[in-house]
């Protein structure tokens, strides 16, 4: 039995597993998650409802929570270990598949880097980033109201806050993170960035340091993976189309809000 992989492309953490196994040639089964649909969040206008039906593929959500003990995506099953959450994916697979240096390098000191970065994003970039599609997108669709617009604005200035210490102490003048070449840290970063960017935060718009480097990225892992991974995200307003049960909706929309605070 080969390698497995459960993922939904609209997360950041699944994104980054994906462009690191295609960008390497690692040989693996996509085994679609969809998080967002039919058993998870929601279900699919009935046929003939005159709405839209967002792209859709075999659903292995099921498969997912058996994978994972966490239940949630990414998930790595390869033979019978199994394995859950994307730093330990990526290390996993870069060590059996002898993936190039440059992504967690061998060098202790470069190596350091790239742990560094990994672990002050989840409290930075991370803490930031995924609220623009909640704010945005997910709760005006599960509470059927928008939110004002000082939340979105309140999120934009931490995002902001974290985007200068990115370019001040982790880019600077460098090419990559740690150099010269890319690593999984820019990997992490850049799935993240795109987040916002799905729902109409343009971040780099106004950073041209940013922005180069994000140019950069997308010519390290091949332009077509890069926009094929984040297709989804790019088009994250088709889950407007998805009609979520209202039982669903009370019990979740709290939990979203609280996600916020």
């Amino acid at each position: 039995m080969g390698l497995e992989l459960y993922l939904d492309l609209l997360s950041q953490p699944c994104r980054s597993i994906y462009i690191f196994a295609r960008s390497n040639n690692i040989p693996f089964e996509f085994k679609h998650v969809e998080l967002f649909k039919d058993s998870v969040l929601g279900k699919k206008p009935a046929a003939g409802s005159g709405a839209e039906q967002p792209r859709a593929g075999p659903s292995n959500t099921e498969g997912a929570g058996k994978v994972s003990l966490l239940k949630k995506v990414p998930a790595l099953k390869d033979g019978d270990f199994t394995l859950a959450e994307c730093t330990a994916i990526l290390l996993y697979l870069s060590r059996k598949y002898n993936t190039p240096d440059h992504w967690y390098p061998t060098d202790i000191q470069k190596r350091a880097r790239v742990d560094e970065y990994l672990s002050w994003h989840h409290a930075n970039i991370r803490a930031n980033a995924p609220k623009t599609m909640w704010i945005k997108v997910l709760i005006p669709l599960f509470t059927g109201q928008p939110l004002p617009s000082e939340k979105l604005q309140e999120v934009m200035e931490g995002l902001s806050t974290s985007l200068k210490q990115f370019e001040e102490r982790f880019l600077q003048d460098k090419a990559f993170i740690i150099g010269s070449e890319i690593s999984l840290a820019d990997l992490v970063a850049i799935v993240e960035l795109m987040q916002p960017v799905g729902v109409g935060c343009d971040i780099f718009e106004d950073r041209p340091r940013l922005r180069e480097w994000r140019r950069r990225v997308e010519d390290a892992v091949g332009k077509e993976l890069f926009f094929q991974a984040h297709e989804m995200i790019l088009n994250i307003k088709e889950l407007s189309n998805i009609q979520i049960d209202p039982q669903l909706k009370e019990q979740l929309a709290p939990v979203l809000m609280k996600m916020l605070k």
